[in-house]
């Protein structure tokens, strides 16, 4: 139902420092740069920061993963410890780090099957919600399939076109939390579809045309679904 994750917007207080750290610190190319909004290139979606100047707003402490070819891991640590109190994580075999951006959003970098150089896509985006059982009722709905609950079950593990961890409030690897007010973008090849799968599971319905659907989920995370294509979402 859903082919792509298209974009995730942070909520930023002052644009520059955030602008330096993504663009300069972790070397995301600039797609667009305003006054209020700055959108960078994480592979193919986008990362947008965005002033709290209107609606959508972005996600607050989001923490969310990056991926880097496993080769790089090594350059990538050297490069950001000098600067970052860094903590990493292995998962099997692979390892990540994690670090804080400018406005206290929880970074991951991890160790993925990707070309590279550098950065190349978004894999994982972390929600708090206050109901893992209504939450996850409404993503498997989406098409999300659950792979991971966590021994307190205060965290379930989602696949889709990233990984998707929602969680009850509390503090995760590195002390990150889930976010809140989270804005996401995904493609899909019909948007009618998926509002007739997520039904009246929906805090509010934002804008529906034939081409886009906006909604704000359970939690009243923004969610656009945008028809995918040549006018496909940023």
């Amino acid at each position: 139902m859903l082919t792509g994750l298209s974009r995730l917007a942070l909520e930023v207080k002052y644009l520059e420092p955030a602008r330096q750290f993504y663009a300069e610190t972790l070397s995301l190319p600039v797609r667009e740069d305003g006054a209020d909004e700055c959108v960078l290139a994480a592979g193919e979606t986008g990362l947008v920061l965005r002033r709290p100047e209107s609606v959508p707003r972005g996600g607050l402490h989001t923490h969310y993963a990056l991926s880097i070819p496993a080769a790089e891991y090594d350059e990538w640590w050297d490069r950001l410890s000098a600067d970052y109190d860094l903590e990493e994580a292995r998962f099997g075999p692979s390892r990540s780090l994690y670090l804080y951006d400018p406005d206290g959003n929880c970074v991951e970098l991890g160790q993925r099957d990707v070309a590279g150089p550098g950065i190349d896509g978004l894999f994982e985006v972390v929600l708090e919600v206050e109901s893992i059982d209504r939450a996850r009722e409404f993503y498997e709905a989406l098409g999300f399939r659950t792979v991971d609950v966590g021994d307190d079950r205060k965290r379930v593990r989602l696949d889709g076109p990233m990984a998707l961890e929602l969680w009850e409030p509390h503090l995760g690897i590195a002390d990150g939390r889930g976010g809140v007010h989270v804005d996401l973008g995904f493609e899909t090849e019909d948007p009618a579809a998926v509002r007739e799968a997520i039904g009246d599971r929906v805090d509010r319905v934002e804008r529906e045309t034939d081409d886009e659907l906006v909604v704000r989920d359970p939690d009243c995370h923004w969610l656009t679904f945008r028809r995918s294509g040549p006018a496909a979402e940023r």
